[in-house]
């Protein structure tokens, strides 16, 4: 879970899972789309890979670059554990009134 939170802490890797929401991308055309050297990106979009969040395939020269959304729905599962289940049966309390 680290590693997720760490990937998603970068604005620069947020951007690149914006883009692949729009499909599938080679590191080179992902690479085009910034103003950084083409490692830089590909230390980004190593850390999206070990964090789960994207798949590499690698089709000949290239390494495509998918989102991986099971990773995202678990995170928002777990995210919503921490909600109460029915907010709407919650007591609430009155502080009483002291004399």
């Amino acid at each position: 879970m680290n590693n997720l939170f760490k990937a998603l802490n970068d604005s620069t890797r947020r951007q690149i899972l914006d883009l692949l929401r729009g499909g599938d991308m080679n590191a080179g055309e992902i690479a085009e789309r910034f103003d950084m050297s083409k490692p830089s990106i590909s230390h980004h979009l190593d850390l999206l890979r070990q964090s789960g969040l994207v798949e590499a395939t690698k089709q000949g020269q290239f390494v495509n670059y998918s989102l991986n959304t099971t990773v995202l729905d678990e995170l928002l599962a777990w995210l919503i554990s921490f909600q109460k289940a029915d907010l709407s049966t919650t007591e609430t309390s009155t502080p009483k009134k002291v004399s």
